[in-house]
């Protein structure tokens, strides 16, 4: 299987809500879209457990991250980089 044919990954960015523990943490990502049948903006979230090799991230930075193989039992995502550092 080449390189060619494999799909790419999802990238998201988000908020960084909480720390798991070690190299672990929870990243919520907000995305606004149409109600199907009213057509008025909704807001949904999502939160996203991700593994953060260097332990960088704090709570309130946005952050880019990428769909990666399962981890552990419930991180399939993986750190990409600190897009802002929170205030």
């Amino acid at each position: 299987m080449s390189d060619t044919t494999r799909n790419t990954r999802k990238v998201r960015t988000g908020v960084v809500t909480s720390i798991m523990g070690n190299k672990a943490i929870v990243v919520q990502i907000t995305e606004r879209k149409p109600h199907p049948k009213y057509g008025k903006m909704m807001t949904s979230t999502k939160k996203l457990h991700v593994r953060d090799e260097e332990n960088t991230a704090v709570i309130g930075d946005t952050v880019r991250v990428m769909e990666t193989r399962p981890l552990s039992k419930t991180i399939r995502w993986r750190l990409l980089e600190i897009v802002e550092r929170a205030k």
